[in-house]
């Protein structure tokens, strides 16, 4: 018995031994040809062939198999049309691809700070709302609040003073229930921010208003130049930078990649230079150019290095020979996330150099957000600026009321609870 063939070698065996003997005769020259031709013209000359001749030369042992063959034709033969179809829907991808940007600005400032202080949120807003809930006005619940504000970094000090407060208005109100006593914790600590809410205010009467901005490494010091001076550029004025942190090449390259991004100038130096006389070149020129605003980058330093704290001394002391007002703003850069450590960092730099500002940088990635309660209260020193996330909005202006409002907010949830 012979090999069983494969599909189209079955065609040609069929129809040499299924034909009848006149038909060989008469076509045996175009079986030949048949035979030496490729195997995609053989397999259509044995297509037509079957269809030709199938009601006749079928056998029972074959009447399976020929339906199938027929279908698989058909199914080559239908693919060409099939794909044509295809090529229809294309455009839709254009259409689906719209509506995806405009979902992103549903979400508003306050939303954004409200998600930014989560983790804050958890421990002050949050958190006090749950250790109120259910319970009774009692000595126990004091230590508990106590508790709750040190652990998200408010400070010894504020904390106790916001205790005694709670405790003195709550013996004048009354009050027995402890959830009424959320809303007095509420206000107090709305009271300590609301005293160092003070936008900063640009006076451009004589030169160019001057920013010296300082603070130890890895606080986001550049990073929030760069992100200011966008700011301002999108209000309308003109800025320029001075590359005064002059110990890291680095400082130098991002600022000026900063500048090159918002096309700012940006006035540097070789590294290694006297911060001072970076600075005092960049006033210069910006004061040529009529530039409205000067912000100037220095080292960073820790501060407990004196030698490197006389540096920063030396810097003003050089500015106000140009200008007896300037720097017209000192700015310290303060990592939220560093905690109490940024009261050691405000309390060395503003003896050092006096402070008339400060911004408090990534707030949204600690539970240590209390810090700016406890900066606020020990320092009275506005807070001109408060970092949420990466994007240049994310450096927002400071306010109060709507920093609170984020912190304290509920949820339906928590609510109903």
């Amino acid at each position: 018995m012979s090999q069983k063939k494969g599909l189209f070698g079955w065609f040609g065996r069929k129809s040499e031994s299924k034909t009848t003997e006149q038909a060989q005769k008469t076509n045996e020259s175009k079986a030949d040809i048949t035979q030496t031709q490729s195997e995609d013209n053989a397999v259509a000359s044995e297509v037509v062939e079957k269809t030709a001749s199938t009601t006749q030369v079928q056998t029972e042992q074959n009447n399976e198999s020929a339906p199938q063959t027929e279908q698989a034709i058909e199914q080559v033969v239908e693919v060409e049309p099939a794909a044509k179809v295809v090529s229809e829907p294309e455009p839709e991808p254009q259409v689906l691809a719209q509506p995806e940007p405009q979902q992103k600005p549903k979400k508003g400032l306050f939303a954004r700070l409200k998600a930014s202080l989560t983790r804050t949120k958890a421990s002050i807003g949050s958190g006090l709302f749950s250790l109120f809930k259910g319970k009774k006005i009692d000595d126990e619940l004091y230590e508990d609040l106590e508790t709750q504000l040190l652990m998200a970094d408010v400070g010894i000090e504020t904390t106790m003073k916001i205790i005694d407060q709670v405790t003195e208005s709550a013996e004048k109100k009354q009050l027995k229930e402890a959830e009424s006593l959320y809303t007095v914790v509420k206000d107090q600590m709305q009271y300590i921010l609301q005293e160092v809410e003070q936008p900063l205010a640009f006076d451009k009467a004589k030169g160019p208003f001057v920013m010296l901005m300082v603070g130890v490494n890895g606080v986001g010091k550049t990073t929030t130049i760069g992100k200011l001076a966008k700011q301002y550029q999108q209000q309308g004025k003109s800025v320029m930078l001075a590359a005064g942190d002059t110990f890291r090449a680095a400082a130098v390259e991002q600022l000026q990649v900063w500048g090159q991004r918002n096309d700012i100038a940006v006035v540097a130096q070789h590294t290694g230079a006297d911060s001072a006389s970076v600075i005092f070149d960049a006033y210069e020129s910006a004061k040529s150019k009529n530039v409205d605003i000067l912000i100037a980058d220095t080292a960073g330093r820790l501060q407990n290095k004196s030698h490197l704290m006389e540096e920063l001394k030396k810097i003003v002391r050089v500015m106000k020979k140009i200008d007896p007002e300037a720097p017209h703003e000192i700015m310290l850069v303060v990592d939220a996330t560093t905690g109490q450590n940024a009261i050691s960092q405000a309390k060395l730099f503003g003896e050092a150099v006096g402070l008339t500002g400060i911004s408090l940088t990534k707030l949204d990635g600690t539970a240590k957000g209390g810090v700016i309660f406890a900066i606020a209260d020990k320092f009275k020193v506005p807070i001109r600026y408060i970092g949420v996330g990466e994007g240049i909005d994310d450096l927002r202006p400071f306010a109060a009321n709507d920093f609170i409002d984020a912190l304290f907010a509920q949820e339906e949830s928590e609510q109903a609870e």
